[in-house]
């Protein structure tokens, strides 16, 4: 396993890290839709066999695939004093507040459980009946009967884009806007600072405790100096600015240059990469509804070093694109233009790709307008199934974080 290395979003993929979902996706009600973030109920073994199928199709390229319950757990097992602080801050997070329940559910993890089912459990979640919390000591204790959870699951952490973004040979932490993801994060920054091949090795780029917001699947890398950075639904301009102040002030990052999408703040189009990925040297896939609204923003340093200079782009986004590359840039459109299947397909993620190499990529099966315009302009596709995938509201590049990409 290697440190990280991503200076792009298309060089040929080496490693990545995944999380096959588990019974974390199966573990709520209808009635928690809002606050987890789902507009569905999942079907946990289908959604498995199409999560293996995706898995096999990136191994057979040569990928080497890592899971993030079992990274988290090798952490674990090398810093385990450190582990069990983490395990309490994240019951902590969880909402178990009164002390002695803590330390009840804490000895009930730890007892029966290796670290990787310790790992899986706390993202399955833990219901007011499976572990034996006395009901007589608090108040606290007494009326958890009452809830469903002791703790929460974390359904959406099949999505392993979002909790950290790999930039060059270091990570940014994200600051997740909704609360029942912010416990993802606790697992990322565990990650980084204890695993025997990320910890003192790894520089971080933003933490998890800023109180503005910033989450993965609104950052693309282009290559070693231009980041592309969505505004959206899920990450403030703030935390745009600190990320490139960062970036453009740390001797070890080679980023000149940040480019700030200003997207529609709306759940369809909740990250940058639900809308906007790139496929190919010089070949993006995008949703056109976006063209019409979007706003750009090239951040640079500034003079000082707690400044950036900032310029409001007015050209056109294949016009803007290919000056910022240097070369000529075709925009692929989900949908192949068409309102009605832009708009379904987009729902689907059908403009959210990940690339294994320059010119090839995984896509949703299910997509099948967009992915015969992908094909039609040369683009070699591995087409996933979906039908239970894609009740999440992601795509295969938001299921991927890339840990090591070669160089272009």
């Amino acid at each position: 396993m290697a440190e990280i290395r991503v200076f792009s979003e298309i060089g040929r993929l080496k490693e990545v890290m995944l999380h096959r979902p588990g019974w974390e996706v199966e573990n709520f009600t209808p009635e928690h839709f809002g606050e987890f973030l789902f507009d569905d109920i999942m079907y946990l073994e289908a959604a498995q066999r199409e999560h293996d199928q995706f898995s096999e199709v990136l191994r057979k390229a040569g990928v080497k695939v890592h899971y993030l319950e079992d990274l988290v757990a090798q952490s674990m097992e090398h810093q385990p004093d450190a582990a069990k602080a983490m395990v309490e801050q994240y019951l902590l997070e969880s909402g178990v507040f009164h002390p002695q329940m803590r330390q009840e559910l804490l000895q009930w993890l730890y007892e029966s459980k290796d670290m990787a089912t310790l790992v899986r459990t706390l993202i399955a979640g833990v219901r007011s009946h499976e572990a034996p919390i006395g009901r007589q000591k608090s108040l606290s204790s007494l009326t958890s009967g009452e809830e469903l959870f002791l703790v929460k699951p974390l359904p959406n952490i099949l999505f392993t884009r979002d909790p950290f973004i790999s930039i060059g040979h270091g990570v940014a932490i994200s600051s997740m806007k909704h609360l029942i993801r912010r416990r993802e994060t606790l697992l990322s920054d565990f990650l980084f600072r204890h695993h025997p091949n990320y910890a003192g090795k790894t520089p971080f780029w933003f933490e998890r405790d800023n109180m503005n917001h910033l989450e993965g699947g609104d950052l693309l890398v282009i290559n070693e100096e231009i980041l592309f950075v969505g505004i959206s639904e899920r990450t403030d301009a703030y935390s745009v600015e600190q990320l490139a102040m960062r970036l453009f002030n740390d001797e070890t990052s080679k980023v000149k240059k940040v480019v700030a999408f200003v997207i529609p703040k709306k759940r369809a189009f909740m990250h940058l990469d639900t809308v906007f990925t790139q496929i190919d040297h010089d070949k993006f896939t995008i949703h056109s509804e976006i063209e019409e609204t979007l706003t750009l923003f090239v951040i640079e340093a500034g003079s000082t070093t707690d400044s950036v200079h900032i310029t409001e782009e007015h050209k056109d986004l294949e016009h803007l694109l290919s000056g910022i590359l240097d070369r000529r840039v075709l925009l692929l459109r989900c949908g192949d233009g068409d309102a009605i299947a832009g708009s379904r397909e987009q729902w689907n993620d059908g403009a959210n790709t990940l690339a294994i190499s320059p010119g090839e990529v995984c896509v949703y099966e299910r997509n099948h307008v967009t992915n015969r315009l992908l094909e039609d302009s040369g683009i070699k596709i591995h087409a996933i199934l979906s039908s239970e995938l894609s009740r999440g509201r992601g795509g295969p590049r938001c299921m991927s974080m890339p840990l090591v990409r070669e160089n272009l």
